[in-house]
Parts: structure tokens; sequence; C-alpha cells
């Protein structure tokens, strides 16, 4: 039996380890960044995917200003492949509020009395203890209420602006957008993280598309740090939160 005991608290002390890793990054230090050469959008810069065909382009067509490429001067420079960078304007202003409130409630009584039976309570009442009696055979009661209430208040406000890049292209044309960035203030690092799917005709002339024109758009504006460390509960009291029935 030693074996398998030290072998589970072998495997509680990992478990325990790999917990506080993101806390040890940044004891008494700030926390480090994340490194920008492992993100999704560095391997898009690095292979942004087939060359545009250039062959069919007359050399007139490149030296002149009017051209439709994105060289020229007037040229469309909007993000249209891999490895190319747009801008994702959020501006989130939001209020909701629900209230509810349920009451039920629920009585009932049944009596049974049977005095005068063919004479049979009298005869029970002679072998019952002193005191008992079956004229009142059965007097049941019951009541039951229940009673609920409940209210949501939501008020959100977010104005950024991130930088993205183009990860991939779909066969339909629709652009594979993620942008992460990192903002460190003392001891406290902000993270933002945008990903989603744009058409690239929702793209503005000024290379810049707003959140609700992203599908399957997933924005996160959280942080780590020291004080984030000290607005969380403990790994336990979570572990409790789930495991206490009541």
């Amino acid at each position: 039996m030693k074996p398998k005991f030290y072998s589970a608290k072998t495997a509680l002390l990992g478990v325990i380890l790999l917990s506080a890793c993101g806390r040890v990054d940044h004891l008494g230090k700030p926390p480090s960044f994340t490194p920008a050469n492992e993100t999704p959008e560095h391997v898009a810069m690095l292979f942004q995917g087939l060359p545009v065909n250039t062959q069919n382009q007359r050399p007139v067509d490149q030296a002149s200003l009017w051209s439709g490429s994105r060289q020229s001067l007037l040229g469309d420079r909007r993000a249209t492949k891999k490895g190319d960078i747009l801008t994702v304007v959020i501006e989130i202003d939001e209020q909701a509020e629900i209230s509810n409130d349920t009451n039920r409630s629920r009585s009932g009584s049944e009596t049974l009395n049977m005095p005068q039976l063919l004479g049979l309570p009298q005869r029970l009442d002679r072998q019952l203890p002193a005191g008992s009696t079956s004229a009142n055979a059965i007097d049941l009661g019951s009541s039951s209420s229940s009673g609920g209430k409940g209210s949501v208040k939501r008020s959100e406000k977010l104005e950024l602006k991130i930088a993205a890049t183009v990860v991939d292209v779909l066969p339909n044309g629709v652009l594979a957008i993620s942008g992460t960035q990192e903002l460190r203030v003392n001891f406290e690092l902000r993270e933002l993280l945008v990903t989603g799917y744009v058409r690239p005709d929702d793209i503005s002339r000024q290379n810049e598309i707003t959140y609700d024109k992203i599908a399957s758009a997933r924005v996160s504006y959280g942080g780590r740090g020291q004080i984030t460390d000290v607005q969380q509960p403990r790994y336990g009291q979570q572990v409790l939160d789930v495991i206490l029935p009541f």
C-alpha cells in the first residue's frame, strides 16, 4: 500500500506545482511578456502563402501612378492576404437588465373519521393503550410554499484598438484574423486578445474593421499580476465550491 500512497502524494504535489506556475512567474518581479515569435501572427508573417502572379502585368502598369496595385500611390492597401495587418476597432457600450419574481404555494388536508363502524372502533379501543382511540382513524395535512426572485443588471463599456494579423485565407475568400496586445504597468500585465473571421469587403479604406462585423468574434480583455492574484480566490476554495453540495 505504501507505493500507491506515495504515488498519490507525488501526483497531488505535481498538480499543485503546475497550478502555481502562473503565479511564480511574477513572484517578486513584473509578469513576463509572451514571446512574440511564438504567436500565430508571427507564423503567418513568415509563411505568407503563394506569391501573386505578376507575369500578366505590363511594365507600363507598374510605372503608372494610377495603377491599382498595392505599391502605387492610389492603390488599395487593405489587408487581403495571409500576413497582412489591419486595425480592429472595439467599441462596446451595452446595458441589460432582467428581473424575475416567482411565488408558489399549496395546502391540503384529509380527515377520515369512523366513530361508529359496526362497533369495530369500540372493540379496537379496548385493545389500545390508555388514552388512545380509533375514532379519528386518519387525519392528514400538508402545505408547501416556494418563492424565487432573481435579477441581472449588466453594464459594459470598452473602447480599444488593436492591430490584428490575417493568419489564414479560407477558400471562400473570408479572412481569419488574430491579434494580441500586452501592456505592462508596474507589476500588472493587461492582455487583449481578438480572433474571428472577416470579409474583405467589410474592411474600410483606412484598413479598419469594427468588432460587430467580425464573425465568431472572441474578445478577451484581462490581465495577470499581483493585483489579479489578490482578487482571485485560492485554488482550494475553487475546488471546494465545485465539490461541496451545500
